[in-house]
């Protein structure tokens, strides 16, 4: 077992290489004649084995497929120290010890060398035993040229010259911690001014000239470190907090201990001109890195089938965080959007379990999915809720402090949660998390009852839609009689309200109705992850008084189900079309967002005539809210309401294809050209509406503003804005800058994915991926490909269909197999449901 490192490397930025010596003090536990590290892509320079200080005959060799250096040595039992002495290479795939570039203000590229370790890449910038559950401590010096900045985990403690002319810079030991962890960050790097967290030094590292930018992503860490210090009742583990804002960077931030790293975009914000989901991003990002402090490097998996609880709880925390930070925001009402992306994938038979069996990298790179991030995250929500926020922070607390500086199995948590709170969490969780899928909860009434029945929700008729499982579903069920519209009993308005909280363990549970024209709100709070599905009678209740009575993450919930109940041919798309018109009088940011998907997704079903038809239908529903909101933000104006009139106008210039609301998008859009002031959020939909209906000129002013940006919300922005053009050249011509080498790699497949994603050429853009592949699988990080390919879901004819399954069929993605494997049968039900709704929609639309 290692118990200590020394390590010490020296990056070369400019010949892209680094040098560097490792001592790992182990104990042996029991007397051995060989053991093993693991390694990649390095070159040993020289090895020894020693014992009190003696050195051991020893012999090693390689073993490229299982990434492990060998060492026969004869070692009894006691102490021993492993020396090495390696050479490497900087990388540009964004992982190990790899090379970042910027352009400096005298248009000069600069080198920075920088880490990213998870989950398996710490093994390609030294030899280690990198694994999650052999922790230990690590003493890291890094030797620099002058005028560069160095961090790494530990606080700085020490600098000296080297013969050569160069600067060794000496780090504090670390916390006992795991390989994936380690971090460290070399080049020509500017820092803030230290925060002081009850004790603990905060700052933000950046590349020079972008120190305006950082106010905000310091002002989140600060608030957020003091909170998660109170709400985990442990002081912050390490030394100092180093949060690190990266030119290139594959992950989206990594939560090292000591030495944050993000990309740019996710931690340097202008809160003045980004818009609320720019800003919501960082907060949220911020958040979740710091929760890991505590679950994740504090307390660690001790292999990586358990990431899943590790990243879950991280995304419930900073949601947690963020609301607590910023309650304006309305953060767990917003998560519902994020929790429709899981259900989307929970619902295909090609699912998976939350946690299961981790055998090698690829499958540990698997790992970092919607259903990890997301579907993970809901549970745990859903679980608080049943159990109560304090209950549930004291299972924390105690899970914490009994498991700190070491790591756990998923099981350790429920045993904790339920030593606190008494409830059967570990059968509840269990029932979650060992069996994929999620339940369809129906409602029906019957003799005086509300009779609620599971079963599992499947997209396809397949094997899922068969599977008899049942869960263990803390469901929250609310009842008002009397008086249609309240939310309680306190107006005095209503005869009879209830609400209660049951545990649906099997097929059915039986309530009481509270009286004969009861409203039921069935996953009331949309805590629990389910869908919801009324019989008529009920459903017929849900009407536009009872609709105001509801909540917004209710109303949000009932949309969604809807729309699912399309995909899953459960209800005709035209039906949902009348469902949704019932929604006019809407007024809430997030319920509008989900009608705007579903209504987008509903009109790529349709073509020609109906199409025209239905997007005046959309425009009947969105352009009246649109007129009572206003172009005109009001003083004072609150970030969701703004939010709101961008998404609206998106809705009814682009879905709705209003032509009035796109030349008054590019007016404002002008104005903000010609250096007008215009609020953020009405800047970002009026840019895509100009995008959609520009032309080439359009297009080189886009370019240009995205070579050329104020901060790099600004510049995604105009990036990406570029795959929304409706022209089939100009969509190439992006696709082709993406494969050009301007774009940074981190954002290139992102621009691709958009591009396959356009509602007119996506087709374009999938055939340029495809004779690009070979090129996009050396360009680009491995764990981007298959998010560069997801929207081909999207490519909804049989035509369609039959290319990209044969594709596939012949070029698979191997460390994202799971996923493809989910994006395919995606698109064979899109294309199914197109198949089965174009008509009968089609002819619904024409006797309107």
């Amino acid at each position: 077992m290692p118990t200590h490192y020394d390590l010490c490397l020296t990056p070369d930025l400019a010949a892209a290489t680094f040098a560097g010596s490792v001592g790992i003090d182990v104990e042996v536990i029991e007397p051995v004649t060989s053991f093993a590290v693991n390694i990649r892509d390095l070159g040993i320079d020289r090895l020894q084995v020693s014992v009190t200080g003696h050195s051991v005959v020893t012999a090693h060799r390689i073993d490229q497929d299982t990434e492990r250096l060998i060492i026969d040595a004869q070692l009894p039992v006691g102490s021993a120290r492993l020396d090495i002495e390696f050479t490497g290479v900087l990388n540009d795939k964004l992982r190990g010890f790899y090379r970042s570039t910027y352009v400096d203000a005298d248009g000069t590229t600069q080198v920075i060398a920088a880490s990213q370790m998870q989950p398996t890449d710490c093994r390609s910038a030294f030899p280690c035993f990198d694994e999650p559950d052999f922790k230990s401590t690590f003493t890291t010096t890094l030797v620099i040229d002058e005028g560069l900045l160095a961090i790494s985990n530990g606080a700085e403690t020490s600098r000296e010259a080297t013969e050569n002319g160069q600067v060794a810079v000496h780090f504090a030991p670390t916390m006992k911690m795991s390989t994936y962890l380690v971090a460290f960050v070399v080049g020509k790097l500017e820092a803030t001014a230290w925060h002081d967290v009850n004790g603990t030094p905060v700052r933000l590292v950046h590349v020079p000239g972008k120190g305006h930018l950082t106010g905000f992503g310091l002002e989140c860490a600060v608030f957020s470190t003091d909170w998660f210090e109170r709400y985990y009742g442990i002081p912050y583990p390490g030394a100092k907090i180093d949060l690190v804002a990266l030119p290139d960077f594959a992950a989206g931030a990594m939560e090292n201990l000591g030495c944050i790293t993000f990309r740019e975009n996710l931690l340097l914000v202008d809160p003045e001109s980004a818009t609320q989901a720019e800003k919501e991003v960082v907060a949220d990002v911020v958040c979740h890195e710091l929760a890991h402090m505590w679950f994740g490097d504090l307390v660690t998996m001790r292999w990586w089938n358990g990431i899943w609880l590790n990243e879950a709880f991280a995304t419930f925390m900073e949601v947690a965080a963020c609301e607590a930070w910023l309650p304006q925001w309305r953060r767990w009402t917003t998560f519902s959007l994020e929790r429709s992306a899981a259900y989307e994938v929970d619902a295909l038979d090609s699912t998976r379990s939350v946690e299961f069996e981790v055998r090698s990298p690829d499958d540990s790179e698997g790992m970092f999915d919607v259903l990890t991030y997301q579907k993970g995250g809901a549970l745990l929500r859903m679980l608080e809720q049943y159990l109560g926020p304090d209950v549930f922070r004291d299972g924390i607390r105690h899970y914490l402090a009994t498991h700190a500086y070491g790591n756990t199995e998923t099981s350790d948590l429920w045993d904790a949660l339920e030593h606190v709170s008494g409830q059967p969490v570990r059968a509840v969780m269990d029932s979650w998390i060992w069996q994929p899928g999620f339940p369809l909860v129906t409602a029906s009434l019957d003799a005086g009852q509300i009779v609620l029945r599971q079963q599992r929700f499947a997209f396809s008729d397949g094997s899922a839609a068969d599977d008899p499982q049942t869960w263990m579903i803390p469901l929250h069920v609310r009842q008002v009689a009397g008086g249609r519209g309240a939310l309680s009993d306190s107006t005095g308005m209503i005869a009879a309200f209830n609400e209660r909280t049951v545990l649906l363990e099997a097929d059915d549970i039986r309530i009481p109705l509270i009286g004969d024209d009861a409203v039921v709100v069935v996953n009331a709070g949309a805590h629990a992850f389910v869908r919801v599905e009324y019989d008529d009678a009920l459903r017929a209740r849900l009407d536009g008084p009872s609709l105001d009575g509801m909540s917004t993450v209710e109303r949000y919930a009932l949309v969604d189900d809807a729309w699912a109940a399309v995909v899953a041919g459960r209800l005709p798309a035209a039906g949902f079309l009348d469902f949704a018109a019932g929604f006019a009088n809407e007024r809430e940011l997030q319920v509008w967002q989900v009608l705007g998907a579903s209504l987008r997704a509903c009109l790529r079903l349709i073509d020609g005539d109906a199409l025209v038809a239905a997007q005046r239908r959309v425009r009947d529903l969105a352009a009246p809210a649109l007129g009572r909101l206003g172009w005109d933000p009001a003083p004072e104006e609150d970030d969701l309401t703004s939010k709101l009139r961008g998404t609206l106008v998106g809705l009814v210039a682009l879905v709705g294809n209003d032509r009035a609301t796109q030349e008054a998008a590019r007016a404002r859009f002008e104005l903000h050209m010609a250096g007008g002031a215009l609020d953020p959020e009405l800047l970002a939909a009026s840019t895509t509406a100009v995008a959609a209906t520009g032309d080439v000129v359009d297009f080189e002013r886009f370019l240009a503003a995205f070579r050329s940006p104020g901060t790099p919300q600004e510049q995604l922005r105009f990036l990406y804005a570029l795959a929304e053009f409706d022209d089939p050249e100009l969509i190439t011509r992006a696709c082709e800058l993406a494969m050009s080498g301007e774009v940074k790699t981190q954002s290139a497949p992102f621009l691709l994915h958009r591009c396959i994603a356009n509602r007119h050429h996506g087709r374009v853009a999938w055939q340029f991926v495809r004779r690009h592949w070979e090129q996009a699988n050396v360009q680009f990080p491995i764990s981007l490909i298959v998010r560069m390919v997801d929207p081909v879901k999207l490519l909804n004819l049989p035509t369609d269909e039959a290319d990209v399954q044969g594709f596939f069929a012949e070029h698979p993605i191997p460390q994202s197999a799971k996923t493809l494997e989910q994006v395919l049968e995606r698109q064979r039900v899109n294309t199914a449901v197109r198949s089965r709704e174009h008509d009968r929609l089609s002819r619904s639309l024409s006797t309107r």
